[in-house]
């Protein structure tokens, strides 16, 4: 009954230059498979859109695996045969009951195009199904006798630790309020630090919070219980747009998203957990309260950390940038202690202007989502044994309204049947070039992050090494190879500098370059690097850049090309902190 359907309305240029980005780098890649959406692009279903799946994603990008719909995303039977998609999930009204044989026995579907859906999920079994006997799915009846895999990689254990770690970014850190060393009395605050009080199955719906991630979210503030069966509703979208949602996760900490990717962890090494082994080591004595929104605060301490989150999930939009909930009990510990540690698992954006400048908040983390090692995670970044090396992957305003357009979705008006219409007229000024477009200075900039040392960059050089500035390279072809013409991946460009750790501390610093393309916007992320040095050590670090980094999409020939002119070249620690600039000239 509620008009929930929408079209994305995106221009050529746009699409070439900023959405398609990402999955012609996973097509290179040699991903198998991609999936099509719910949504409409430029009016027509995602999943029988013949110019996105043959046209730019099979011919343009040469993909050469399978197109698989997200469930229930199938609108019509020919249509969608012929516009590139060649698997239904999770079943198909239109091709099931042999009506997929029949549109090729009476001539509507080539027989070709049946034999390509095939060949195409075969070949992708082929590529990947590296060993003889990989196994069954789920049995119907998991209590049915059957055989048991465990799918657990005892391998991955110190990688999960690992880039549980390298998410945190430290944003404010005064005074080296981090790292601990050894204190004496440590507070600890705040809904998130301790596991949520189930992982099990608690219901037999399918649709329940366990298996999307969203055990620790039992409350929605302000409204009441966050139930399966309202779950349920948001997820198929049988609720109107403004219908009450859950924003913070207040029963548990938040280690992943909710939603269909979300995990079932084999544990949860909370924050609590691992900082009470820290504290049996160094023999500190622990105070907490995990429970009250305004906690006593023990004159006595030495150190108050307060620990939040702000939750999201698929099936509905946030509801705000910051909860209120979580600002009112920082600042509650914030006003009774003098050095108080915020740490905040978010997933995305999160506002913290309400209370970051308060003069007892000495330091703040964005943890974001650090999975079932999360505890760890944080003790190796709070302790030093690891100097913080993650960079903000968005940016962070000082108020809501410095997104502009960009903050709130486009929601149906539920008043007619025609589609709502989402026009991307922003083009591919979003996030830090909206920022630098409209000369809004944000909190903490793209690329953002603090460590416990300190780095000099010096000696950049660029230039230019192939110089056929006027080839432009074929946007099309019916035997492309997997990424696209292999022209657009040729270095034409080097960037060089050297970074040196001139700090006490051995540490990682992700050195990003930016590049101003003649006409585009100010700045665009073309490359960055990572490298741990000791104290005093330095490293030469070099870009390289493709002629596709360098390149615009010219919406009259369909092709990417290299412009004639002089190209700026930047390279820093964020978006905003820049260390070297440099100029190349085609």
């Amino acid at each position: 009954a509620l008009n929930v359907s929408n079209s994305a309305n995106i221009g050529d240029k746009t699409l070439h230059e900023l959405y398609l980005w990402p999955f012609q780098e996973a097509v290179r890649a040699g991903v198998g498979a991609v999936m099509c959406s719910y949504n409409q692009i430029n009016g027509s279903h995602a999943c029988q859109n013949s110019k996105s799946l043959n046209g730019e994603l099979k011919g343009e990008l040469g993909f050469q695996g399978f197109v698989v719909t997200d469930w229930g995303a199938q609108h019509s039977g020919l249509a969608s045969a012929e516009a590139g998609l060649d698997m239904v999930m999770p079943s198909s009204t239109y091709w099931q009951d042999g009506n997929l044989t029949l549109m090729v026995s009476n001539g509507s579907l080539a027989q070709s195009r049946l034999d390509d859906m095939a060949t195409r999920i075969l070949a992708s079994w082929y590529r990947y199904a590296q060993n003889d006997n990989p196994g069954a799915g789920m049995p119907i009846d998991l209590l049915a006798p059957h055989q048991f895999v465990n799918a657990r990689d005892p391998a991955s254990k110190d990688l999960i630790l690992q880039a549980g770690v390298e998410g945190h970014v430290l944003v404010k850190n005064v005074n080296g309020a981090l790292p601990l060393k050894k204190p004496y009395f440590l507070s600890l605050y705040g809904y998130d630090a301790v596991a949520y009080t189930q992982n099990t199955p608690v219901s037999t719906a399918g649709f329940s919070k366990w298996p999307f991630g969203l055990e620790n979210t039992q409350v929605i503030p302000g409204t009441g219980d966050f139930n399966d069966t309202y779950l349920y509703d948001l997820f198929l979208s049988s609720e109107p747009a403004d219908s009450p949602v859950p924003g913070v996760a207040l029963n548990g900490t938040m280690i992943s998203g909710g939603g269909s990717g979300a995990t079932t962890p084999a544990y949860v090494d909370a924050p609590y957990d691992a900082i009470l082994r820290r504290a049996r080591q160094d023999g500190t004595f622990l105070s907490w309260d995990f429970y009250n929104q305004d906690p006593a605060v023990n004159g006595a301490t030495e150190a108050c950390l307060v620990f939040v989150n702000e939750q999201s999930s698929e099936g509905w939009d946030r509801p705000y940038l910051a909860d209120p909930y979580s600002d009112t009990l920082i600042e509650n510990v914030a006003g009774q202690c003098n050095n108080t540690i915020v740490v905040i698992h978010n997933a995305g954006v999160r506002l913290v202007d309400r209370w970051i400048d308060h003069p007892n908040i000495t330091a703040v983390i964005y943890a974001h989502l650090p999975g079932q090692d999360s505890g760890q995670a944080l003790v190796e970044v709070l302790y030093g044994d690891q100097s913080p090396s993650g960079r903000l992957p968005y940016t962070v305003a000082k108020n809501e309204t410095d997104y502009g357009s960009l903050l709130n979705p486009v929601v149906p008006d539920n008043t007619s049947q025609l589609h709502t219409q989402t026009n991307f007229t922003e083009g591919v000024y979003i996030d830090y070039k909206h920022f630098l477009a409209q000369n809004i200075t944000p909190r903490f900039e793209f690329g953002y992050g603090l460590t416990y040392t300190t780095f000099n960059y010096s000696s950049i050089q660029a230039h230019v090494v192939n110089s056929t500035s006027s080839y432009a390279a074929p946007s099309n072809s019916s035997a492309a190879p997997e990424g696209g013409d292999p022209a657009l991946w040729q270095t034409v460009a080097e960037v060089s500098c050297t970074i040196t750790n001139t700090g006490a501390v051995e540490a990682s610093e992700v050195a990003q370059l930016y590049v101003h393309i003649p006409g585009g916007p100010e700045r665009v992320l073309r490359g960055f690097t990572k490298k741990c040095l000791k104290p005093g050590e330095s490293a030469n670090v070099v870009f390289e850049l493709t002629r596709k980094d360098l390149s615009e999409w010219d919406v009259v020939a369909q092709s990417w090309a290299l412009q004639k002119g002089a190209y700026s070249i930047f390279v820093g620690k964020s978006v905003l902190d820049i260390q070297l600039t440099a100029t190349l000239s085609f």
